[in-house]
């Protein structure tokens, strides 16, 4: 399911990613590696605020659309 859907206070397993190669990069430097743990720790009708690796990041839903996650 794509990380956008996940609802605030699950964590979930990032297993992939939807788009360009420049994207899932981008997405990688950010610490979104599959197998690693994500965490939705806040949300609003415009993003998301995760925790991955310790770290909070705030994402877009388009972009965290693009992020596939599993339990």
């Amino acid at each position: 399911m794509p990380l956008a859907m996940v609802l605030q206070g699950d964590t979930k397993r990032i297993s992939g990613f939807r788009g360009q190669e420049e994207m899932k990069r981008h997405l990688q430097d950010l610490g979104f590696i599959p197998g690693e743990a994500v965490r939705v720790v806040g949300e609003n009708a415009g993003g998301m605020i995760l925790v991955v690796k310790g770290v909070k990041i705030a994402l877009n839903k388009a972009l965290a659309n693009k992020i596939i996650v599993e339990d």
